[in-house]
């Protein structure tokens, strides 16, 4: 009996084994396939996280990033974290930072760290430069006090609280201060979060004219290609194609081509007024350039392709024979389009709209050529701070709060677009 039963069990565990291996093989199979095509984007992969993901994540840095005065004065950074802020420091700290402006001074470094001591407290940068310049040309200290005493013999501003919280405050290696200034927010000396003064408020309204001027750039688009890309759609093979070839043919030169035209046709002695005034439709020439219309205008033309392109792609895949069938269930033209043509082209418009409105809001060139000071968006100071004052954290921290903006609009999209994708 125990014979037979070994004999009717060892059939069972063969077939057992032979699966256990089966399935050893296929997921030893897999982790190949898995791994080849690992293998296969992985180029890619890092192409992306070098031109993508790295410079975001370098911005993010930059805007809290604070290294100036570390760099320029390390003695004097290292020293005064220990400072409880409420009283002058002792003299010891001011022979420390004699030291660290002659060697900054002779490094070259100085310059940086009155710049970023100027952002706290206007008009440090002349004292710092001028204290450099003096003390090159006098002998080192020999004692805490003596170096203290020419500190403010320099300057009495040495011997001010709000100096000494000003380098209290740029020396920590991070600062929330770009990024409080980018919302019109700033820290007072008891460290609480307040109001910026009303010169220095003016970052939320431009962010929200950028907001608003890139709605109704991509609104207005959508509103002149939807019937275009419609057009596209319905029309013949061979009408299409021309058609196609007149949305594309804007690429074929540069943008800062496409606008230094605008500017050509929009001024006063212009190809549009002079054609205007020839019709007889206006007696003067139009102010159309550097103004919001003009910039409407030049951004509505550069932002319509992509328009039309996201639009056509899904109104390409619609079948026609769903609004000959409604037309033949006896709805009317306009209700068959509403009810059954409409519907299924949204996420077309939602994603045309979502590419047009994050480019126009990131947009540069055309509003700083074509609108005036009060139309520029918030780019054009990305760029001022970039280019100009070379203020890195400034820029990265607008730069910040732009990549927010155009990540929640993303992220909007995704939560919209996901139950249209569950019950197609």
């Amino acid at each position: 009996m125990d014979t037979s039963l070994t004999l009717a069990e060892s059939p069972a565990e063969e077939k057992a084994a032979q699966r256990q291996q089966l399935k050893q093989r296929l997921k030893r199979s897999q982790r190949r396939q898995q791994l080849k095509a690992l293998a296969l984007v992985a180029p890619l992969f890092l192409f992306t996280l070098l031109v993508f993901l790295l410079p975001i994540a370098l911005l993010l840095q930059k805007a809290v990033e604070n290294p100036e005065l570390q760099r320029a004065w390390p003695q004097v950074s290292a020293t005064i974290s220990d400072w409880d802020g409420q009283r002058l420091p002792e003299a010891s700290l001011f022979l420390l930072l004699e030291q660290d402006i002659r060697r900054s001074y002779n490094d070259k470094s100085l310059s940086e760290a009155a710049k970023r001591l100027n952002t706290l407290d206007a008009g440090l940068r002349s004292m710092i430069m001028r204290t450099g310049r003096q003390f090159n040309r006098l002998a080192p200290a020999s004692s805490a006090e003596q170096a203290k005493q020419r500190l403010l013999d320099q300057d009495q501003r040495w011997g001010e609280l709000s100096t000494w919280q000003a380098i209290a405050e740029a020396s920590s290696p991070y600062t929330s201060q770009y990024l409080l200034a980018a919302l019109d927010l700033q820290q007072n000396s008891q460290g609480e979060i307040v109001a910026a003064s009303a010169d220095q408020a003016i970052y939320l309204n431009i962010y929200a004219r950028t907001l608003w001027m890139a709605f109704i750039v991509t609104l207005i688009s959508l509103l002149l290609g939807f019937p275009l890309a419609y057009w596209l759609a319905t029309s013949p093979a061979k009408q299409a194609n021309l058609l196609m070839i007149g949305v594309l043919l804007p690429f074929w030169t540069s943008l800062l081509v496409r606008t230094s035209a605008w500017v050509v046709l929009l001024q006063k002695e212009g190809l549009l007024n002079s054609l205007l005034l020839s019709l007889g439709w206006v007696n003067e020439p139009l102010t159309l350039l550097f103004n919001r219309p003009g910039v409407y205008l030049a951004l509505v033309h550069i932002l319509l392709p992509f328009m039309v392109l996201s639009l056509y792609s899904v109104m390409k895949a619609i079948p026609p024979y769903y609004m000959r069938a409604a037309l033949s269930l006896g709805a009317r033209p306009s209700i068959a389009f509403i009810r059954v043509y409409l519907p299924q082209t949204l996420p077309g418009v939602a994603s045309g709209f979502l590419l047009c409105f994050i480019m126009a809001v990131g947009y540069y060139i055309t509003p700083a050529l074509i609108g005036s000071p009060q139309d520029q968006m918030i780019s054009y100071f990305i760029a001022y701070y970039t280019n100009q004052t070379i203020n890195w954290g400034m820029a990265s921290a607008l730069g910040v709060f732009l990549l927010l903006a155009s990540v929640l609009l993303f992220v909007l999209y995704s939560r919209l677009a996901a139950p249209q994708r569950q019950l197609g």
